[in-house]
């Protein structure tokens, strides 16, 4: 929001409303502004750049006499320019070749020793006396452009007033604008999201008087029901009819005859400039002024296009959405074809107007406009952000309607609009005021959006650490207008009809700090407890994780919580119970991952392709899905897993003897082991149906479960076929994914110390030809069951797999072979002791499941 330090001050001088918006110089208003108002992105000199521009008078106007479009004229500067060549009537001559140059016109003039106001920034350009065809022009009259007030420069500048007023010939410029020692301060536009009352001048002039806690009065003009003057010229009948209320909460309308359609008076022409909007003539000129000056867009029709574009007798306008097809070009000579949502003026032919953001050029007001309607509606603020980046509609009616606009300013917008028109522009009203009004009653009655907020003077100081009273706080809050009623410590806050975001006590609190300042903050330091912050166990757990695996030799990757749609059914995973994104980055992000397994596999290749032949990769994420979620809330609950995959390449040289799955499991059970857990093997008898368990071959996989618990940690196997092909797999690979929550379940439980064995070990090979029907993890625990039944007292054991053996020649057996670690804790044991132990051993295996010892 770009304001203009002038601007304020003739708005507070013109209302009779404050005084000096910066009392103690622009570096200490710029202080304050951006302490308890907005970011201040830049401060503009403007006043500077016309400090050699006067303003003087054409007596004559001659052509030239050796140049067809040049023309010689005569100035009347009131003798104040010094060292230029005047005849003897003290008059100056100048060659202009404008084509509005003409006798009695009042212009800018640059003498010689100027610089051209447009080159100021970058190149600046000093003008001289100099022969043009023959003839001396002293300086030059100027155009729009080079004064840097407009975009043409084919004329020069006519500078006609509003007023009676009478600019002297001889008066500098500046003075006559009030440019000198103009700055223009652009605060930064985030800052305001929440106040559009501060996209106008009124707002900033209120807020500039609140920070320095000076008392602020809105102008007479700025009520929410000001009179209206009533029909002045034959009707021109308007039918309005808003189809979408919900969305338009209010559309106010008038017509008016016999506008004069001429350039704005120079001072607003300026004002316009310094505030980044290109004048174009005093009818749409006004509706930019009164925009920046409220904070209100409104926007003007030519009454007789729309007239001509409605098949009644009479201009019609229909608030509506569009219909399929419908396209509208825009005064930026750009067609589109309107979002379905987007809302629209049209008439009861076609669209004239997308609402809020960019009128339609069918009915833009020209130099042949004679009758207007004047318009001005609130728009809702999320439709008008959707339409406006649908179609990059960026206009300054965009930025204010983005905001939420207070729907209780049209009528006094629209009403000093209508008054200007009047005076200054021949304009007569010529129908009755529309108002298509769906506030609520209750909202309409006491002229304010929200109810009068209560709250006491300690919770507002409690929160900000003042020690200001009631009354302070009321008068800092009557400064901007608010009406403040004091009932010993507590307080009645009323905001005014312009304010949109004063609804709960919170909101009041932050008014009285911005308002007397945070900078009067006390100054003490924080009281902090000196105890050492406890560290978060799942850190703590995760970052020894990723140690033992890194010691077991796996490389952690970190891949998206995103993945596309076809990486889950590739892993055999259904996308229906995976969160969809609805506003994806890429395609390639579409659904939160259901496990860390498919994004793994789908590395497993690349890096095969990169010459990397066996790798052992690992990953520590959260995974989400729809069979998990909250009792409490039914959000989906977040779970800490940890997945890992190894590989190995298919070249004959590279190939690993054994089952891939073993691999996998010799790293879970490292790892278990490490976090003191010991793990025991659940073969899968049936298809697994647990989304994490998909990718698995459950012919070939085992839930991994701990010993002596119910805790299951997770799954670990060699992977389907189909999934091998689809991720491209070689054919030794295999790897787990557990849920890390239950390492830490698992940890929890007590666990007895047991003492070593002071006595040497005993250790004895045992190997069992089984039947192929048989699996290893039935053979497995019937031996670790052996043994705790048989083996003496006081002893401990250990069981390690050493092999397994299937020959191609014997499909139906296969060999898996034992060694069994034996100690005492009273005496050191023979080895007949554990042969005969093992025979038994043997002899329940040969019963059980028909097994031969080797």
């Amino acid at each position: 929001m770009k304001v203009s330090l002038n601007t304020v001050r003739f708005i507070n001088q013109h209302y009779g409303s404050a005084g000096d918006p910066a009392p103690n110089g622009v570096d200490d208003i710029v202080e304050k502004i951006g302490a308890q108002l907005g970011a201040v992105e830049e401060v503009i000199n403007v006043g500077d750049r016309f400090k050699d521009v006067l303003v003087v008078r054409i007596v004559s106007c001659e052509d030239h006499p050796d140049a067809d479009r040049l023309h010689v004229c005569m100035i009347d500067d009131g003798g104040k320019a010094e060292g230029v060549e005047r005849n003897e009537n003290g008059h100056v001559q100048v060659v202009c070749g404008a084509p509005n140059v003409r006798e009695g016109l009042m212009v800018a003039w640059l003498p010689p020793g100027a610089t051209v106001p447009s080159t100021y920034d970058n190149d600046p350009f000093v003008l001289e006396a100099r022969a043009l065809r023959g003839v001396v022009s002293n300086g030059m009259l100027a155009s729009p452009k080079e004064l840097t007030i407009g975009d043409m420069h084919d004329g020069i500048l006519e500078i006609i007033t509003d007023s009676d007023e009478e600019i002297a010939p001889g008066t500098r410029f500046a003075d006559a604008y009030h440019l000198d020692g103009d700055v223009v301060i652009d605060i930064e536009n985030k800052m305001f999201t929440h106040r559009p009352d501060c996209f106008g001048f009124l707002g900033i002039a209120r807020e500039l008087e609140g920070i320095q806690h000076r008392p602020y009065k809105s102008p007479e003009w700025y009520v929410p029901n000001p009179e209206f003057p009533g029909i002045e010229a034959d009707e021109l009948q308007l039918e309005l009819r808003n189809e979408i209320p919900e969305v338009v909460p209010r559309f106010v309308g008038v017509t008016m005859r016999d506008v004069e359609i001429h350039d704005s008076p120079v001072w607003m022409q300026l004002d316009l400039v310094k505030s980044g909007i290109r004048p174009i003539n005093n009818i749409v000129d006004y509706t930019n002024f009164f925009m920046l000056e409220t904070g209100q867009p409104i926007h003007i029709y030519d009454y007789d296009k729309v007239k001509a574009l409605s098949d009644a007798d009479h201009a019609v306008m229909v608030i509506r959405y569009p219909k399929e097809g419908e396209t509208i070009t825009l005064l930026n000579g750009k067609t589109i074809e309107p979002r379905s949502e987007a809302m629209m003026v049209a008439t009861d032919r076609q669209l004239i107007c997308v609402g809020g953001s960019m009128g339609g050029a069918d009915t833009e007001v020209d130099e042949n406009t004679k009758n207007i309607i004047v318009e001005a509606a609130n728009w809702d603020m999320f439709s008008i952000r959707k339409t406006s980046m649908a179609h990059g509609i960026f206009t300054d009616a965009v930025t204010r309607f983005n905001k939420g606009q207070s729907p209780l300013q049209n009528l006094a917008v629209v009403a000093k609009i209508v008054n200007e028109i009047r005076q200054f522009a021949g304009g007569k009203v010529a129908s009755r005021l529309i108002d298509d009004n769906h506030l609520s009653d209750e909202v309409m009655e006491r002229a304010s959006l929200y109810a009068p907020v209560s709250v006491s003077k300690d919770f507002i100081n409690t929160r900000l650490g003042f020690g200001l009273s009631a009354e302070e706080m009321a008068q800092l809050l009557r400064n901007v207008e608010f009406d403040v009623d004091v009932h010993g410590d507590d307080l009645t806050v009323k905001a005014p009809f312009w304010r949109t975001d004063i609804a709960i006590p919170e909101d009041v609190v932050e008014e009285v700090g911005r308002l007397y300042g945070f900078d009067h903050l006390p100054l003490e330091l924080p009281r902090r407890d000196l105890t050492p912050v406890p560290r978060d166990p799942m850190l703590e757990l995760k970052a020894k994780l990723r140690t033992v695996l890194a010691q077991a030799g796996a490389n952690e990757l970190l891949t998206y919580t995103f993945v596309h749609g076809n990486v889950l059914e590739k892993a055999g995973q259904n996308p229906e119970q995976a969160y969809r994104v609805s506003n994806a980055l890429s395609p390639d992000l579409q659904y939160y991952r259901l496990s860390l397994t498919p994004s793994l596999l789908d590395r497993v290749h690349p890096n095969i392709k990169a010459g990397y032949d066996e790798f052992v990769l690992f990953e520590i994420n959260k995974t989400h899905s729809k069979e998990h979620v909250s009792d409490d809330n039914g959000l989906p609950i977040e779970l800490e897993r940890l997945a890992l995959v190894v590989a190995t390449g298919d070249k004959p040289a590279q190939a690993k003897s054994g089952a891939a799955y073993y691999t996998a499991r010799a790293y879970l059970d490292f790892l278990a082991e490490r976090f003191g857990l010991k793990l025991e093997y659940i073969p899968l008898t049936d298809e697994v149906h647990q989304t994490v368990g998909r990718p698995f071959d459950h012919t070939r996989s085992a839930l991994a479960v701990v010993a002596d618990t119910d805790i299951v940690l997770g799954i670990v196997g060699e992977y389907r076929p189909s999934v091998r092909r689809a991720f491209k797999l070689p054919a030794y690979a295999a790897g787990f994914e557990i849920t890390i929550q239950h390492i830490a379940d698992a940890m929890a439980f007590s666990h007895s110390y047991t003492q070593l064995p002071r006595y040497p070990k005993v250790e004895q090979d045992i190997s069992l030809r089984i039947p192929g029907n048989v699996r290893y993890q039935q053979l497995a625990q019937l031996v670790e069951e052996q043994l705790s039944k048989e083996r003496p007292e006081q002893t401990a054991h250990t069981v390690q797999p050493l092999d397994i053996y299937e020959s191609p020649e014997d499909t139906e057996h296969r060999n898996i072979a034992f060694r069994v670690s034996i100690a005492s804790y009273e005496r050191t044991l023979t080895a007949e002791e554990v042969n005969t132990l093992l025979d038994k051993v043997a002899a329940a295996a040969a019963e059980t499941f028909g097994a031969e010892r080797l």
